[in-house]
């Protein structure tokens, strides 16, 4: 008998397109036989699954660097689990493996897009969704590649205790930057600054933003990381340098708007210091992935680098409810679902 007969898969399902926040009617569960995998596939136990900003958009039946999921379809995510069945060359059972697997208990593959990784007491395994992981790398390529960064210059990164944000700010402090943090209360802005070594934080639920940005960056800004758009957007391009670059990332204030938002009123800036404004994906850089995750794990065994993921215990069914932290602004570093 093989070790998945018997065993039944549990999923989220997209059910409708949200319009707002994603309630619990935007989702259907449901649950079926686990199977034994085709030629040259694999199935993966999922046990920790990425919940990341970007979910929200593959909701939208729009244009867009991916196309949406589709009504009725398990809910796109980028998972970590372990190799149960296999039938391809390339994997054995009971590899920890990264990859697309979507949110249910048990995902097939054929092995496109999956890796292997080494999971040990001092690396676990969310670490490689984070840190060492799509997380990572849109930090990396975002910070270094986009933003064009030089040593000495100084950086602003909003959503600065988010998964993204908080190791762009890690990474222009190894280059010697002067990196300022925007994130939202008093114990992320205490975090960033205390132990991840930000030279300084500002609390956006209870800061005006702008005149905060001029005394923490009274010479203006070089490089702006954007991952939240809107009126913090607008503040931070009032404060650009000459030649400032500003990567854009995301725009996490304006995805469960039920109105379109206004564009920033104070792009006119972007002119006036010959700047630059650029929106990335970080699979535009994949074939250099394995360079950047190498030096990107140098540093965290040096302890340059530290990676924090606020990981939520529970069933595949706590999805919903777990996602809706990110917009609310109650994680801090990468959130992840364990699947207890």
């Amino acid at each position: 008998m093989s070790d998945i007969e018997g065993l039944t898969n549990h999923q989220v399902r997209l059910a409708a397109r949200p319009n707002g926040l994603p309630g619990p009617d935007v989702w259907d569960h449901t649950s079926e036989p686990v199977a034994e995998p085709a030629e040259g596939h694999i199935v993966v136990q999922v046990t920790h699954v990425s919940l990341d900003p970007a979910m929200r958009g593959w909701m939208n039946d729009g244009k867009s660097y991916v196309p949406p999921v589709g009504i009725g379809e398990v809910m796109r995510a980028l998972a970590a689990g372990r190799v149960v069945a296999s039938k391809n060359s390339g994997f054995a059972v009971g590899d920890v493996v990264t990859g697309t697997f979507g949110v249910q208990e048990y995902a097939e593959s054929d092995g496109a897009g999956v890796q292997t990784v080494h999971p040990t007491d001092e690396v676990d395994v969310p670490t490689y969704l984070a840190l060492l992981g799509m997380t990572g790398m849109t930090a990396y390529f975002g910070l270094f590649d986009v933003g064009a960064l030089k040593d000495g210059e100084t950086v602003v990164v909003s959503g600065a205790a988010g998964a993204v944000g908080s190791v762009v700010g890690q990474l222009a402090k190894i280059k010697g930057c002067r990196v300022v943090g925007i994130a939202g209360g008093p114990e992320k802005c205490a975090w960033i600054v205390d132990e991840l070594g930000f030279d300084a934080a500002i609390d956006y639920r209870a800061e005006n933003v702008k005149k905060a940005l001029r005394a923490a960056a009274p010479d203006g800004i070089d490089v702006y990381f954007d991952n939240v758009g809107g009126e913090i957007l607008d503040a931070a391009l009032t404060q650009l340098r000459f030649g400032a670059r500003v990567p854009i990332c995301g725009a996490i204030s304006t995805y469960n708007a039920t109105e379109v938002p206004p564009g920033p009123a104070n792009y006119m800036s972007l002119l006036v210091n010959r700047a630059r404004m650029e929106g990335f994906l970080v699979f535009d850089f994949v074939d250099r992935f394995g360079a950047a995750a190498k030096e990107m794990a140098g540093w965290l065994a040096e302890g340059k680098l530290r990676s924090r993921e606020d990981v939520v215990s529970g069933q595949v069914s706590d999805f919903g409810e777990v996602l809706l932290r990110l917009f609310r602004g109650e994680n801090t570093g990468k959130l992840v679902l364990q699947i207890a």
